[in-house]
């Protein structure tokens, strides 16, 4: 289905990063200067655009200790706990000084955005990205006045794929899932909202950890949020 009816939606969760906006710069960034704070082999490797696109998607603990074991597994597994820990502090220490500063806002995202505020929709931000990160990052481009609540991947306790940030900003909206768009560009999103009972959309421009996002099982595809179209 490539369109709803105006009638069968009352909301709609949008997620961020691969879907709003480009992050992947913000993260290079982030973890480039991480890896320069560590010991070797770690400090000398170069981070890739194209291989963080891979491992963004599920949270910035899983970011870390991907990139930390893709570097040197062995390393990384004996000194998991300290070498992690280093990592994390330096990595959140970075993400401040850079966030939304090698990021830009995906074409077609205000016009998509506008068309659900003026439909009357309610609409939330559901990312893995910290909250405190997220609600920056928002307000920095200019997005933050279209979400009544921002549910960041710290904001309960399991992430998606799980469906538990979904089912808590419905609650928080006073929605029912089913009548509530989950708008997003991974498998993530779509594992989450089938779990949670919301149909999905999905972009085609997005990240899916390297993966081509029509595999994905999902409503629709498009190739941006202004193409949302009602029945």
């Amino acid at each position: 289905m490539s369109c709803w009816p105006r009638t069968a939606l009352d909301a709609v969760i949008v997620d961020l990063d691969g879907t709003m906006v480009d992050t992947l710069g913000d993260f290079v960034q982030a973890l480039q200067r991480m890896l320069a704070d560590l010991p070797e082999p770690f400090h000398t490797f170069t981070v890739h655009q194209d291989l963080v696109e891979k491992m963004v998607g599920k949270g910035s603990e899983h970011l870390i200790k991907s990139l930390l074991a893709h570097i040197d597994s062995a390393q990384a597994a004996m000194e998991s706990v300290a070498l992690y820990e280093s990592a994390w502090a330096a990595y959140q220490r970075h993400y401040v000084e850079v966030n939304g500063l090698y990021s830009k806002v995906y074409p077609g995202v205000v016009r998509g955005l506008d068309a659900w505020k003026q439909q009357g929709l309610k609409m939330v931000c559901v990312t893995n990205k910290p909250t405190a990160f997220a609600k920056t990052l928002l307000a920095d481009k200019g997005l933050a006045g279209y979400f009544s609540l921002v549910v960041g991947g710290d904001a309960v306790e399991r992430k998606k794929p799980d469906p538990m940030p979904l089912l808590f900003a419905c609650e928080q909206m006073d929605v029912v899932p089913a009548r509530t768009l989950m708008v997003g560009d991974s498998s993530n999103d779509a594992q989450a909202a089938r779990a949670a009972g919301c149909p999905v959309l999905l972009v085609s421009y997005g990240y899916n950890h390297g993966q081509p996002v029509h595999a994905v099982d999902a409503d629709a595809v498009v190739d941006s949020l202004a193409d949302f179209r009602w029945a």
